[in-house]
C-alpha cells in the first residue's frame, strides 16, 4: 500500500518548512483542509454517540472514550491564541485544550490540536511545538491568499491527576484525529510540522 506523501517536501535542514522558498499552492492547502473537514464534520454535527457538554463529575464514573464522545469543543469559550499575554489568565489548573481554525471557505471549523495540562495559565507561555505549527500554518494561509481564524478553548473540568487526564487526551485524539498532534501527523501528511518534533 502506497503511503500518502506530504503536501510539500521539506529540503534537508529546512527546519519546520517555514521559509520564503516554500509556498503551498492555494488548491493544495484547501484540499488538505477539506479532507480534514470531511472527517471531522460528523463529529461537529453531533452524529454518533450523544454529544453534550460533560459535567464536572462525569469522568469519575465514565471511561475516557465515553467522555471524549460527549465533550463538544464548540461549547467551550473561544479565546485568541495570544490569551497567555493577558495580565491575568482566565483559566487556572488542570485542563484539556483545543486549537481550532474557522476557515471562512468551510461550513465548519477544523480541530487542529488537542492538548492537556496541569497548569492552564502557564502551558502556552513557553516553548510549544503547536505554536510553531500554527505559525507555519498561518504563514502558508497568507502566502496562499487564504484566511485563518484560529482560537483556543479550554475544558477546565479535566481530571487533576495526570494519568486520567492524559488518557482522556488520547481518547480525544483518537476520536478527532487532529493533524498537529504527533499521533496523527502521518495520516494527514501535515506540512506544518518538522521531522523529529514532539508535542
Amino acid at each position: 500500500m502506497a503511503r500518502q506523501g506530504n503536501l510539500f517536501d521539506v529540503p534537508p535542514g529546512a527546519g519546520n518548512g517555514v521559509g520564503p522558498h516554500l509556498a503551498l499552492p492555494p488548491r493544495q492547502l484547501r484540499d488538505w483542509q477539506q479532507r480534514l473537514a470531511a472527517f471531522q464534520a460528523p463529529l461537529f454535527a453531533g452524529e454518533g454517540p450523544c454529544q453534550s457538554q460533560v459535567s464536572l463529575f462525569s469522568h469519575a464514573v465514565e471511561g475516557p472514550e465515553a467522555v471524549a464522545e460527549q465533550l463538544d469543543p464548540l461549547r467551550l469559550q473561544p479565546q485568541p491564541l495570544s490569551f497567555w499575554r493577558w495580565p491575568e489568565a482566565p483559566q487556572q489548573g488542570a485542563a484539556l485544550y483545543f486549537v481550532l481554525d474557522r476557515p471562512p471557505e468551510l461550513e465548519q471549523p477544523l480541530l487542529l490540536y488537542v492538548g492537556e495540562t496541569g497548569q492552564a495559565d502557564r502551558r502556552w507561555k513557553g516553548e510549544h511545538d503547536c505554536k510553531r505549527y500554527l505559525a507555519a500554518y498561518g504563514e502558508a494561509l497568507v502566502k496562499a491568499g487564504l484566511e485563518g481564524r484560529p482560537s483556543i478553548r479550554f475544558w477546565l473540568d479535566a481530571p487533576g491527576a495526570i494519568k486520567p487526564r492524559r488518557a482522556l487526551e488520547q481518547a480525544l485524539i483518537r476520536r478527532w484525529q487532529p493533524p498537529f498532534n504527533k499521533e496523527t501527523r502521518e495520516r494527514w501528511a501535515t506540512p506544518f510540522t518538522a521531522e523529529g518534533d514532539s508535542v
